[in-house]
C-alpha cells in the first residue's frame, strides 16, 4: 500500500492507494479554512471508497473540469510531455479577464486582480481543463505557491509511476477543492 500525506490549507489528507483500486481519505477542515491554520500531522483513522471515475463531480457538487484529452493511456503524449502544459494554457488576456469577472461574481472582499493568481482548479499538470470557468478561479497569491509545489510533485509521480492520473486528481480535489465552499458549483 502507498500513502501519501497532503496537506492543504487547514487540512490533513490521507491516501492511501491500495492494490483494489481504492483510496482510503480522511479528512479534518479546521472551522475557518480561509484563516490558514496550520493542521496536525496525525490523521484520524480513515475509511476506504472507491475512486470516483470523474474526480470532478462529487455527489451533486462540481468542482472542476477536465481536460477529455488527458487520460492515464495519454499521459506519455501529453502531460509528461516536458513543456506540454504551455502548448494548451489560455491566454492571460482570457484569464485576466475572467479573473475580475469571478472576484466580483464570489464578492470577494480583496478586489485587486493583482493580489490573485487566476489558477486551475485541477492543474494542467493533472489533467485540468484549461480554459473550462468551471476549472479556473481567482486564488490569493501565498496559497498558489503552496499548491503549484504540490502539482509539480503529483505530476513527477504520475510520470513516473508511483501513482495514477486519476488518484492525484482525486487527491487535489480532496486537499485543495473540498475545503472551500467557493469551489462549489
Amino acid at each position: 500500500m502507498n500513502v501519501r500525506v497532503l496537506v492543504g490549507l487547514g487540512a490533513i489528507f490521507v491516501l492511501a492507494t491500495c492494490d483494489a483500486g481504492t483510496v482510503a481519505t480522511d479528512a479534518s477542515p479546521s472551522p475557518d479554512v480561509s484563516a490558514g491554520a496550520s493542521a496536525s500531522r496525525q490523521p484520524a483513522p480513515s475509511t476506504t471508497s472507491p475512486l470516483s471515475v470523474d474526480p470532478c463531480h462529487v455527489g451533486t457538487v462540481t468542482y472542476c473540469a477536465l481536460n477529455p484529452s488527458v487520460t492515464q493511456a495519454t499521459i506519455g503524449s501529453t502531460i509528461c510531455v516536458s513543456g506540454w502544459t504551455a502548448t494548451i494554457r489560455p491566454p492571460s488576456s482570457y484569464t485576466s479577464a475572467l479573473k475580475v469577472q469571478q472576484i466580483a461574481s464570489e464578492h470577494l472582499a480583496d478586489t485587486n486582480p493583482a493580489d490573485y493568481e487566476e489558477d486551475h482548479r485541477v492543474p494542467l499538470e493533472l489533467g485540468g481543463a484549461p480554459s473550462d470557468p468551471f476549472n479556473l478561479s481567482p486564488e490569493l497569491h501565498p496559497g498558489s505557491l503552496a499548491k503549484d509545489s504540490a502539482e509539480n510533485a503529483a505530476k513527477v509521480d504520475v510520470c513516473a509511476g508511483r501513482a495514477t492520473l486519476q488518484a492525484e486528481q482525486v487527491a487535489f480535489v480532496a486537499a485543495w477543492l473540498v475545503p472551500y465552499p467557493s469551489y462549489r458549483q
